[in-house]
């Protein structure tokens, strides 16, 4: 590139001003949009702002990128088959400290932020606590000034959007890209092809040494699109790249020209199925090799875009470990293990001891599931006929592996076939867990209880065999987008009263214990938690025209339908509640509203069933003078980023119900605990450590230990001997099989009934349902003095500093990556050279 221009480029920067954001806005607007004041819609409008935001923000992130590239530091890889980011505007505004300017900038073209910001459709890039964890994590890398890429696959259309049509479910397309995406680059010169299928064979070459050829049957390119990732106030900002499956070759002409017009454009169809849809429906061969393409694809671009840009600065692979942090995001990408085995070994012609040393080193792994049908597991006929030469390296990982254990002292047969990579029975099939955690440095958990099960249960021979690889970092979540974002009015009575510190420092949150018990911040305290409310009742009245009661409790159970979270135990108090009301029972009962959100697996059938018995109770309640003076039930459909952040603010009762042993942390309590919820829960995955943080006495503890679950399994567990012997849960179930709530369609919900009484209850749903309803008694209790009640939701949101997700990034740059993280104020404003090698840091 000419120096002068050189030098004009890296010198130029936009200013930060209403007028700078007016003038960027008009530019769009007439020559990105091509539309004047007459055509303009609100969707223009909102696209226009948006890329006058993301000018700003793009002009960061080329200063952050030399500057990081000449530091020669080592950065973080992060992968994950899921990102849920919600909205970008309003996340951008605030990070890059330029809310004044946007204000008054829209102000002055008679804009207000709010409605533009409703304009933006969240990005399907993720389902739930997964996808928002790395979303957070990624921020707060940002925030904290560790050079970081994200790497995942840019769904077409994301997961699904949910509807609710007769009580039921319905998916349809989420299609997020319909109107493309402001907050994206797309960088179509990082293309890499992919391949899949096909045969292996070895020759050897001049040295002796054998070479693999892999002959593939099938190419597909995976080209490269950013989204930036702004660090909070400090003009750092952070690289998620996302891959979109291209064809290799787009159209068939000789198809076309025999008229053949669906074969001529196949191959394309096909290759680019691979980005379309966030986890297709594994339940057929067809949907699990989709998945398995899915993987491989992503982890695949990734390594060679790793290596590309590691060998723009080194020669020596040796060398990758000490630039390159790469973390495994669940057992998703746990197939990098074996393809930068291949391309160490296959491409770079490296000796398997190096390679292996270098790609161990390399990885590290982050467990979040200890139930079974959560661990990937590939059947090996799937795997040989798409990855054949993976299956060899994963064969040869696996030997050698084993051989060094014997030679360690293991022999005991059982034991060597729970390490083992390959399971042979029942059907023969990849671990890849087992994959991930035999390829990786460390191995973490993500919280305390979890990270004792991870060794205890679920891999005990190998914790016995590596203690020093495993270990615990607790998720956290952005303060940035759950406090300061979604609650400004908490936010600013908060720095009121201890000053603005917390905003970079989540632990000055401690400070608030000291004006917890003083009346008037405890008025002005309910005075927020009661406009916050209003603010969700107008919601709820303009989205779903519901009729909402301001003075009940808003308790809410948001997050994924699935059996271990128990939505159906708060479903059947609440059916308990009905008929306590009808017996005249209802003395000293709190009025409640119970609201539920969250997506059921499409092939659930009992999470779909749950979903229906909640809409079910709704309607019958609504329809009943006697029940609907007291309890409301509400489901809110197509549970959401942008959904949770109206949520959060407005609840004051989280349910936080797993059965103990079961959430490997959660997310969505911590959310609901910061501002300012109280939590009813059990002894599972974070809610131990939020308990202990915000004290026993603030937190509405219930049901068995994960030890206690464990034993009352060991025992024998007969949940309909236990149903009868409580005369309060029979009523229950009599109701339900009464076919009250499904008068048109008997025994609806008799499936649940089997799932409860006579097919074991798995997650223990009668064994702590009597403690349960004392709880929520005891709740109701606590309410009626409202003094109490809003001093312990000070004293809550007073303890979650520690889940902050800044704190969980330092221990992982601290126990994993072994990263430095940036002391003081970053800056990262100065020009680089004009002699900058071009694109360095891309």
């Amino acid at each position: 590139m000419n120096k002068d221009l050189s030098t004009l480029i890296s010198s130029h920067r936009l200013s930060v001003s209403a007028q700078e954001i007016v003038n960027r806005f008009i530019n769009h607007l007439k020559y990105t949009q091509g539309k004047d004041q007459f055509s303009a819609t609100p969707l223009d409008c909102y696209q226009s702002f948006a890329n006058a935001v993301s000018d700003l923000m793009l002009d960061r992130w080329l200063q952050t990128q030399p500057t990081v590239y000449r530091k020669h530091g080592k950065r973080v890889y992060y992968l994950s088959l899921e990102y849920l980011i919600g909205r970008s505007l309003s996340n951008a505004i605030l990070n890059l400290d330029i809310g004044r300017e946007a204000q008054t900038g829209l102000k002055q073209m008679g804009f207000d932020l709010s409605e533009l910001e409703e304009l933006e459709w969240d990005a399907g890039l993720g389902n739930g606590g997964l996808g928002r964890l790395a979303a957070c994590f990624l921020d707060s890398m940002s925030t904290l000034g560790i050079p970081a890429y994200g790497y995942g696959i840019r769904y077409e259309y994301g997961i699904f959007r949910q509807h609710v049509h007769n009580n039921e479910q319905i998916e349809t397309p989420d299609n997020w890209l319909r109107y493309g995406s402001v907050w994206e680059v797309a960088h179509p010169e990082h293309l890499f092809p992919v391949f899949f299928g096909g045969h292996v064979t070895a020759d050897k070459n001049d040295d002796h040494r054998p070479h693999v050829h892999w002959h593939h049957n099938e190419t597909v390119m995976a080209m490269a699109y950013d989204y930036l990732v702004p660090g909070y106030r400090n003009d750092y900002v952070n690289t998620l790249r996302l891959w979109s499956a291209k064809a290799s070759r787009d159209f068939d002409l000789r198809y076309f020209n025999e008229g053949n017009y669906i074969d001529a454009v196949a191959g394309k169809n096909h290759s680019e199925m691979i980005s379309k849809v966030l986890y297709p429906k594994d339940d057929t061969i067809s949907g699990k090799e989709l998945r398995l393409k899915q993987e491989y694809f992503f982890v695949s671009a990734t390594l060679q875009d790793i290596l590309r840009r590691f060998a723009k600065k080194f020669d020596d692979l040796r060398q990758f470990p000490d630039q390159a942090a790469i973390q495994l995001n669940d057992t998703h990408p746990a197939i990098a293990v074996a393809e930068l085995m291949r391309l160490l070994v296959d491409v770079k012609r490296l000796d398997w001891a190096t390679a292996w040393d270098i790609t161990q080193n390399t990885m590290a792994y982050t467990n979040h599931t200890i139930l079974p049908e959560a661990l990937e597991k590939w059947r090996i006929d799937l795997f040989e006929r798409l990855l054949p030469r993976h299956l060899q390296i994963i064969y040869e990982i696996n030997q050698r592996f084993l051989d060094r254990i014997r030679l360690d002292g293991v022999s005991d047969n059982d034991t060597l076939r729970r390490l083992s990579i390959i399971e042979e029975y029942p059907v023969r099939s990849v671990r890849m867990a087992n994959l991930a955690v035999i390829g990786s440095h460390q191995v973490n958990g993500v919280s305390e209880l979890h990270s004792d099960l991870v060794k205890t249960r679920l891999f005990p021979e190998f914790n016995h065999l590596f203690p020093e690889r495993f270990t615990n970092v607790t998720n956290g979540i952005t303060p940035r987008r759950w406090l300061m974002l979604a609650n400004p009015a908490l936010s600013a009575l908060i720095s009121e009263a201890i000053g603005d510190d917390w905003k970079n420092d989540l632990n000055k949150l401690e400070d608030l214990r000291a004006v917890a018990g003083d009346g008037a911040f405890l008025d002005q305290w309910a005075k927020v938690k009661m406009a916050n409310k209003l603010l969700f009742i107008k919601h709820i009245a303009d989205c779903y025209h519901h009729q909402i009661d301001p003075d009940s409790i808003f308790d809410f159970q948001a997050k994924r339908i699935h059996e271990y979270k128990r939505q159906l135990l708060n479903a059947l108090h609440i059916l308990h509640l009905s008929v306590r009301i009808k017996s005249g029972k209802a003395h000293g009962m709190v009025p409640h509203t119970f609201f539920f959100s969250g997506k059921a697996a499409p092939g659930y059938f009992a999470a779909k069933l749950i979903i229906r018995l909640i809409c079910a109770l709704g309607e019958y309640i609504i329809k009943d003078k006697q029940l609907a003076r007291l309890i409301n039930v509400i489901f809110l459909p197509n549970y959401r980023v942008s959904l949770a952040e109206q949520i959060m603010p407005a609840a004051e009762l989280s349910q936080q119900i797993s059965t103990a042993g079961t959430e490997a942390s959660g997310t969505g309590n911590m959310k609901f605990a910061l501002n300012g919820a109280l939590t009813v829960g059990t002894l599972d995955g974070a809610n131990i450590e939020i308990r202990q943080a915000v004290g026993a006495d603030n937190f509405f503890l219930f049901g068995m230990t994960e030890a206690e679950v464990e034993h009352l399994k060991a025992g024998g567990y007969h949940p309909y001997d236990l149903m009868h012997r409580q005369p309060d849960l029979q009523a229950v179930f009599d109701f339900i099989n009464d076919d009250m709530l499904s008068p048109m369609q008997p025994a609806l919900f008799r499936p649940l009934v089997e799932l409860l009484l006579y097919q074991g209850d798995q997650y223990c749903i009668i064994a702590d349902f009597a403690d349960y309803a004392r709880v929520m008694k005891e709740i109701d209790a606590v309410y009626h003095d409202q003094k109490t009640w809003n001093r312990m939701s000070i004293l809550n949101v007073a303890g979650m500093g520690r889940f902050s997700s800044d704190e969980a990034i330092r221990q992982y740059a601290r126990k994993i990556w072994n990263v430095s993280v940036p002391v003081g104020a970053l800056s990262f404003s100065a020009p680089a050279p004009a002699n900058m090698p071009e694109r360095s840091g891309i």
